[in-house]
């Protein structure tokens, strides 16, 4: 068989022993020994070689499937000619478009049509699960970045703002500390005399636990689909993960931590606002603002999200004097400046006069985490095959809750304050 793949691999071999033998030259600033010169120059004789053969072996495969024949060598096993490895992980794949069909057409099932991609032999791309006898393929990590790209980018305020940390681990073990400054535990400084006595304190600490669920997009494509590359490449990529997106950023804001993020509307650190007295159904005044504003723990880190819906109340806010509490400011926050702090106006609030329709957030009162191998891809090779349909899969792993289990009392008043803050229900 014409493989195309073990010469490429054996060339990376004797590239990286050249490396090696070099870098520990430059290591101990010194030239190479005798036989460190000659064992490179047996190395470089080889590397010249493998390279000329992976050049020829490419050409003569490229050759043979222009006439129409499958590129094989005295009847072995077809194989899809391979492409050199470029110097980024993408598994020898052009794009995610090129790596979902090298899965589709490696597919037992397909008969006749069945082709082995000698980049899919890898073994940085075979991945086996558990309970998958048959086995998947797991999406070359440049592939599985550029996903994870768009899932935390996008227009999704929420997924802007929440940056997960990455981590090996289905659940995050941690220790919480939520004391403060001006409260009776935790570490605390006092004044004393002269030959006075310390008083020792110690950080409160608490176990917190974070569960990472596992979210998933389950995408069925026709053989037509997967023919059209460019069409391929967005459902797979753009529609997965913006469907990854939204189910995330919905779960931050309100998920019940059932397979889940905790979400902070949903959690007891919540501060939710009440309507002022007499308060119009489905209205905003500037009292609601100003008195979540003044719930709101470190308010200069803050951010407002609003339903589109809210924009027109927001828009006509104003002091007793006539001072706008809203300002246009559509470089920076493209949904304007209240009360100095941006707005961002988002699916995941609910519509003007329920609660969560306007909420004053601090996201770094929110501690989330991601798995660090990103997203695993696996295409099914049993289902849906005579209804010329393929099936596609993507899991994702994430989890996150807020970092304080209750609002914290201040150091002066009654009123507590937490990093999230909602405005109630005004029925």
């Amino acid at each position: 068989m014409l493989n195309i793949a073990v010469l490429q691999n054996e060339a990376r071999t004797v590239a990286q022993r050249q490396q090696t033998r070099l870098q520990a030259a430059i290591d101990e600033n010194r030239e190479l020994t005798a036989e460190e010169e000659t064992a490179d120059a047996a190395d470089a004789a080889q590397l010249t070689r493998l390279t000329s053969q992976i050049q020829r072996a490419q050409q003569l495969s490229a050759s043979v499937a222009a006439i129409g024949l499958d590129p094989v060598i005295a009847g072995a096993p077809a194989t899809v000619p391979a492409t050199v490895k470029p110097a980024l992980d993408n598994g020898g794949f052009s794009n995610i478009a090129d790596f979902a069909n090298a899965v589709r057409m490696a597919n037992p099932a397909a008969g006749s049509s069945f082709r082995m991609d000698e980049r899919l032999a890898a073994p940085s791309n075979v991945h086996t699960e558990t309970g998958d006898a048959a086995g998947s393929y797991l999406v070359p990590a440049e592939f599985r970045q550029e996903i994870v790209d768009l899932v935390y980018g996008g227009d999704d305020p929420v997924m802007t703002l929440i940056d997960p940390s990455p981590t090996s681990s289905n659940r995050v073990v941690g220790l919480g500390d939520e004391s403060t400054p001006w409260g009776s535990s935790g570490v605390q400084a006092y004044w004393r005399g002269e030959n006075q006595q310390m008083t020792a304190t110690k950080a409160a600490l608490t176990p917190r636990e974070t569960k990472l669920g596992e979210l998933y997009a389950f995408v069925l494509a026709t053989e037509e689909l997967l023919e059209d590359a460019p069409r391929t490449a967005d459902l797979i990529t753009r529609k997965a993960a913006g469907a990854i997106r939204w189910k995330a950023g919905e779960a931050f804001m309100w998920g019940d931590y059932i397979e889940k993020p905790q979400g902070w509307m949903t959690s007891a650190a919540l501060v939710t606002v009440p309507k002022v007295s007499g308060q119009a159904a489905d209205t905003i005044v500037r009292q609601n603002v100003a008195q979540m504003f003044a719930r709101m723990i470190n308010p200069t880190q803050a951010v407002w999200m609003a339903n589109a819906d809210c924009m027109p109340a927001l828009m006509e806010l104003k002091s007793d004097a006539g001072v706008p509490l809203w300002y246009p400011n559509y470089q920076d926050a493209p949904g304007g400046m209240l009360l100095g702090r941006p707005v961002y106006f988002t699916e995941h609030n609910t519509t003007v006069g329920d609660l969560g329709d306007l909420q004053l957030v601090n996201p770094n009162g929110y501690e989330a985490f991601r798995k660090q191998s990103g997203v695993s891809f696996a295409e099914s090779i049993h289902l849906y095959f005579d209804h010329n349909v393929r099936a596609f899969r993507w899991t994702f792993r994430v989890g996150g809750q807020p970092v304080l289990s209750a609002p914290v009392s201040p150091a002066k008043g009654s009123a507590t304050k937490s990093h999230f803050v909602a405005l109630a229900e005004r029925a």
